[in-house]
């Protein structure tokens, strides 16, 4: 009986020895430091150079961009789970599949430049700065919320990031408009204005390009061809499906969107183009969204289940950022599950906040109305109601 007992102590206390030993031997990995990476080369139009194909990816930089990505997959998922659990309500447009374009896109510009998009909005809400915390609530219609619980999927806002907007197409000359207004007050900032496959036949977009052009203004326009507007593939949508020569006067690449490397070099390559003066560019990413057009389309009835999961398996944005990293020794494959287990951690508990904190009350229904203003009051939904905005 002592001898067992002998056995199974020398046994634990053998485990907890060799503890210690193996964090010290992750901690000496010697990681190469930083990698050029070969990415793939853009189609040009009416430009003579392009973007670089060749990217150089820190381990820092790779580690960050890994993150991100992971967090915008995993809060998308999250916002299904509770949209079929009733605690979102209204339009919910998921963005999981397109991490690389999110991402790629702030990795590209300045925390100085000027962003806006459509409605499929919650990848970049995060990359501009919004936590997670803060989205979901916006989303479940908390008073914690980016915008107080009053804007919801469609409507969030922060500095230098001007929406999500319910109008298919409106945003794009909203963001030329921020472009003049950058060219105006010369502050050497550039606006990206993002909009769909299915945006890009709307003619204000046309109207922007010819105004933008015209006036030279530092704006890249930048469609996201997922391939499906709304239930309809780009192919019976489109006489042309060719978006980067959409601007016809205008410079325009088309990209590669679910590799995160290609559309920063992409994006750093046109927001220089625009801050050297010649004005806008036009930017097309090629990628992919797993989720239906919204919450209300199951996504398979007007394409295949073998196509979603093909592109999974072959191009998914997290798993070819992930070879990247792994393949150039950047990191280990111990550091990347850590990295998950911390993002599942945030955003388990940012959904209990989403789920529990108050929503708004209905007193302050009409505040913020304008940035700067003193308070006055605002007629309710008949004459005799009447509610006090404030900034």
């Amino acid at each position: 009986m002592r001898k067992m007992l002998a056995a199974v102590v020398s046994r634990v206390l053998s485990r907890e020895a060799q503890k210690p030993a193996r964090r010290v031997l992750l901690a000496s990995c010697h990681y190469s430091n930083p990698a050029a990476i070969e990415i793939k080369q853009c189609d040009l139009y009416r430009l003579e150079e392009g973007p670089p194909v060749t990217a150089v990816l820190t381990r820092d930089d790779g580690l960050k961009y890994y993150r991100m990505m992971q967090v915008v997959r995993r809060m998308e998922l999250k916002a299904d789970q509770l949209y079929k659990q009733k605690f979102i309500r209204g339009f919910c447009h998921l963005c999981d599949g397109q991490e690389a374009c999110c991402v790629g896109l702030e990795a590209g510009i300045n925390s100085s430049d000027h962003v806006i998009t459509s409605y499929r909005a919650h990848g970049i809400c995060y990359t501009r700065g919004i936590s997670v915390r803060a989205i979901l609530a916006e989303l479940t219609g908390r008073r914690g919320g980016c915008a107080k619980g009053k804007g919801g999927s469609m409507h969030m806002y922060t500095k230098n990031f001007y929406g999500g907007n319910g109008i298919v197409g409106a945003q794009v000359p909203l963001g030329a408009g921020i472009a003049l207004a950058c060219k105006y007050l010369g502050n050497n900032e550039v606006c990206l204005a993002l909009y769909g496959d299915g945006a890009a036949n709307q003619g204000q977009i046309a109207e922007a390009f010819n105004m933008a052009a015209l006036w030279k203004l530092p704006c890249v326009f930048i469609c996201e061809n997922n391939l499906y507007g709304m239930g309809t593939s780009v192919d019976r949508s489109a006489a042309s499906t060719d978006y980067y020569k959409r601007g016809h006067f205008i410079p325009g690449i088309r990209v590669d969107g679910m590799d995160v490397l290609c559309v920063r070099e992409a994006t750093k390559f046109a927001a220089d183009y625009c801050r050297s003066g010649k004005g806008p560019i036009v930017m097309e990413m090629q990628t992919y969204r797993y989720h239906g057009h919204s919450m209300s389309d199951p996504g398979i009835s007007y394409r295949t289940r073998e196509e979603v999961q093909n592109v999974r398996r072959k191009s998914d944005p997290i798993m070819l950022l992930q070879e990247k990293i792994i393949n150039n020794k950047l990191a280990s494959v111990e550091e990347l599950k850590e990295i998950e287990g911390s993002v599942k951690k945030e955003v388990e508990d940012a959904a209990h906040f989403a789920t529990t904190d108050p929503e708004p009350p209905l007193d302050e229904l009409g505040h913020h109305l304008y940035s700067s203003n003193p308070p006055f009051e605002v007629r309710g939904a008949n004459q005799w109601i009447k509610f006090k905005s404030i900034s």
